[in-house]
């Protein structure tokens, strides 16, 4: 009831990376909650996403291409004051992708793109569309993850771009703060979606009990949201290793980790995009 009452001040959700996994299950999810609103996705595919009466606006954007997210915010800031001209906006920097293999496997290109998604996007797309936030009111939510408490041998870019995005986010949070502009960092463990097979692991040797669904994330996020929260990990168990995480000397905390990681390789470095 609290997630239901808060989505309902807000008129548009800008996010990224709408055509799978966490992304796809916001839409599918809020769309249901709140029909009226407007949803923006920036992602490579358009989702395909089936909710009588949803109102979904498909940008295509490779999001490791600077050029590319300069022209979509560009589009999308004209869409926004020509069509909503009143209402909170939801920001959900979303996007992520992960690779298996010891730096810089499987190869420095991809290293680098990994490093333009998950941490220049949500950078760029932030400070292009505060302005527009500003103006109407709103909430930016960025998905971090537990990777971002302590160093991930093996997954080392992609823990140190996590970390990144959660501190980024508190940080932001405190200089946004009074401004009518809410941030929540978002810290999800294992979950069931495309990120194992991108990043070579083998998500079978994950027990059900420990991994979540996007949808029990996009719960958590909205509960968080509605709360003001400006941080959630999503799940008990996760906030438990989080917990510990935090409290380790980081160079013991970082033997465990790659210990922990390496358990759960699958076909090696290669990814897909």
């Amino acid at each position: 009831m609290m997630s239901y009452q808060m989505l309902q001040s807000f008129r548009a959700v800008i996010l990224t990376g709408g055509s799978s996994g966490i992304g796809k299950s916001f839409i599918e999810h809020v769309g249901k909650l709140h029909p009226a609103l407007v949803f923006f996705n920036l992602s490579r595919r358009p989702p395909e996403i089936k909710v009588p009466g949803l109102i979904l606006r498909h940008f295509d954007c490779d999001l490791s291409n600077r050029a590319q997210i300069e022209a979509v915010c560009g589009e999308l800031v004209g869409e926004i004051d020509r069509e909503i001209p009143a209402g909170r906006i939801l920001l959900i920097n979303n996007s992520g992708f992960g690779t298996y293999g010891p730096f810089p496997e499987p190869n420095l290109a991809r290293q680098l793109e990994m490093l333009e998604v998950n941490l220049c996007a949500p950078v760029q797309l932030t400070a292009r569309l505060l302005p527009t936030l500003r103006a109407h009111g709103g909430a930016i939510v960025n998905i971090a993850s537990t990777s971002a408490f302590q160093p991930t041998g093996h997954m080392a870019t992609y823990g140190a771009s996590k970390a990144f995005l959660l501190h980024w986010s508190l940080a932001l949070s405190e200089e946004l703060r009074g401004s009518g502009v809410h941030v929540l960092a978002v810290c999800p463990g294992p979950t069931s979606t495309q990120f194992f097979r991108s990043a070579g692991l083998d998500r079978s040797v994950v027990p059900d009990s420990v991994g979540q669904t996007p949808e029990e994330v996009v719960e958590t996020t909205l509960h968080a949201l509605a709360r003001r929260r400006t941080m959630v990990v999503s799940g008990w168990k996760n906030k438990l290793l989080a917990a510990l995480s935090s409290r380790l000397p980081k160079p013991l905390a970082a033997r465990i980790a790659i210990r922990v990681i390496a358990h759960y390789r699958g076909t090696g470095g290669k990814t897909n995009a």
